[in-house]
């Protein structure tokens, strides 16, 4: 009796100290976060060019990782700046300020860049232009900076690009770091607002001149051309030029030279994804990323097929090749973390900040429905404004499919703004290319079906958007597109985006439930238990969550 009172006394300290440690242990997180976004990814990349793909790579994410099949871009215009930004913050232009990758500043008229800021200086490079740029025009915090948060800025988060705005605003607004490429240099850099100077891992990066090796040999295809079965043939004539090339056609052998002539040439090939990728490998070596228990978050841009997709086209075998290049990358990519943060040890996340639309000449041919909208726009429907309320150029920009009207204009010349404003909506609407044009102040009584209705909302940014919103008829790209493709609309081309969750903490397995770009962060803090956002409207996807 007495044994068995004392062996009853023990398990009880016993269960009792066990939940003791339990409750006070930390919760079980990934070692590393890793966000990539390629940028102007359609969904049916995915799929479109599967055969091709080798078992490491995309199809990997595919297999082993969760893939949502019905995930759109919830706001319009859809551009790269508020992709990242909605992506990282899950909030939309409206509540985190992002507006555009440009936008009027409406007081004086002046072209806003979405990350410039004139009171910091470039870190690694003397071109003002290309270094003075931080997320000061950022409202909302992203998950990054929630990660940092909740760890007491333990936690190291690195962003990545060769672009600036999408390497910083992912990074959010207190990062270990963010990077990116600089034309002038052919190196990675950073500016004060982050440090005052460029840390020794990334100088060593710099001084091996990697761009210059990458492009050494030219471009050529991966496979034999005749395999490109998934393309137009190679010399379309909707198709934009690379460097010196005369045709746009394979192979590419001017590129080295090419590129010590203007180093942004790298940016429309494949080697450009290469060259980020192998960046982010030594910011992983060089920051220690994943190396403890507290989690750490790497953000990574890869940009080079957007630049290839506005340069040739979704059609063209050049963006063909450069997603087969791209998921060889990611193989290796894999394999990098595998083995320096641990198989199962990462979750990574990969999604786009937007897709593209097929050129037009390329839908032309096809019999498909298409054009240009909005030629000479400003100097038209300045004309038509003076016409009638007898006051020249008053739009003062048109911007992200949005006119912006010069209101002290209009207040000086003592003219009513919603008639103006009215006048011109009503105008705008008898132009056949316009699907739908709308006062932005008025869109919530607007009879415009939805989702474009929310989509206008969530981009509306009251103090940084237009005042007239303009929606085009399907497929119509604007007229500096003539060649290759460009986005911005609400289309499913352009708003539908993959969305592939691996590795610790992800379930197995593909949905075709409608979810938003706006969720990803949510729930990423979900699989982190740590707060959302602060601007976020996003919701977890909880079936993507579990072990």
């Amino acid at each position: 009796m007495f044994r068995k009172t004392i062996i009853t006394v023990l398990a009880f300290f016993t269960v009792g100290i066990n939940a003791q440690k339990n409750s006070t242990s930390k919760s079980e997180r990934p070692k590393l976060v890793v966000g990539l976004v390629v940028d102007q990814m359609r969904w049916d990349y995915l799929y479109r060019y599967y055969d091709k793909y080798g078992n490491d790579g995309f199809k990997r994410l595919l297999n082993q990782g969760y893939s949502l099949n019905n995930v759109h871009i919830d706001y319009i215009p859809t551009v790269t700046a508020l992709g990242h930004t909605s992506i990282y913050t899950g909030s939309v232009p409206a509540i985190h300020g992002i507006a555009g990758n440009d936008w009027t500043d409406k007081s004086t008229g002046k072209n806003i860049y979405c990350t410039t800021d004139e009171n910091v200086k470039p870190v690694g490079t003397t071109n003002v232009k290309i270094g003075s740029h931080s997320p000061k025009n950022l409202w909302s915090t992203t998950i990054t900076d929630e990660l940092r948060l909740a760890t007491n800025f333990q936690a190291k988060v690195v962003g990545v690009s060769l672009k600036d705005r999408a390497s910083i605003l992912p990074a959010g607004h207190n990062p270990t770091g963010a990077f990116w490429f600089d034309d002038s240099t052919g190196n990675f850099v950073t500016s004060s607002y982050y440090m005052n100077d460029l840390p020794q891992w990334l100088k060593n990066f710099n001084a091996q001149n990697l761009p210059e090796k990458l492009v050494a040999n030219g471009w050529n295809t991966l496979l034999q051309i005749n395999q490109y079965t998934e393309s137009s043939p190679d010399n379309s004539p909707w198709e934009g030029l690379l460097g010196s090339a005369k045709t746009p056609t394979f192979p590419y052998s001017n590129l080295a030279a090419d590129y010590q002539l203007k180093k942004d040439n790298i940016r429309y090939t494949p080697f450009g994804n290469t060259l980020t990728l192998k960046v982010a490998e030594a910011s992983i070596e060089g920051e220690s990323l994943g190396k403890d228990n507290i989690t750490d978050f790497l953000a990574v841009n890869l940009a080079s097929t957007d630049y290839a997709g506005h340069k040739f086209g979704p059609n063209s075998i050049e963006v063909q090749d450069v997603y087969l290049r791209l998921d060889r990358d990611l193989a290796e990519f894999f394999q990098y973390l595998d083995s320096k943060v641990g198989k199962n040890q990462y979750t990574v996340f990969l999604s786009a900040d937007h897709g593209g639309a097929h050129a037009v000449g390329f839908m032309q041919e096809h019999k498909m429905a298409t054009g240009f909208f909005g030629e000479n726009a400003e100097k038209t429907l300045n004309q038509v404004l003076k016409d009638k309320f007898g006051t020249e150029k008053m739009i003062m920009a048109m911007d992200n499919y949005q006119i912006y009207l010069d209101q002290k204009l209009i207040k000086d010349n003592k003219l009513n703004s919603d008639e103006v404003t009215n006048y011109l909506v009503d105008e705008l609407n008898k132009d056949q290319s316009v699907l739908f044009a709308v006062d932005l102040k008025k869109v919530g009584s607007a009879p415009i079906p939805e989702p474009i209705k929310t989509r206008i909302i969530n981009g509306y940014n009251w103090q940084r958007s237009g005042d007239i919103q303009l929606i085009s008829h399907d497929s119509m790209l604007p007229p500096y597109a003539k060649t290759g493709t460009t986005h911005s609309v609400w289309n499913s081309y352009d708003s539908r985006i993959p969305l592939i969750f691996m590795g610790w903490g992800i379930k197995n397995g593909e949905s075709n439930k409608g979810y938003n770009m706006t969720d990803i962060s949510p729930t990423i803090a979900s699989l982190l238990k740590i707060q959302f956002p602060s601007g976020n409207i996003g919701n977890p996807i909880v079936e993507v969550l579990g072990k």
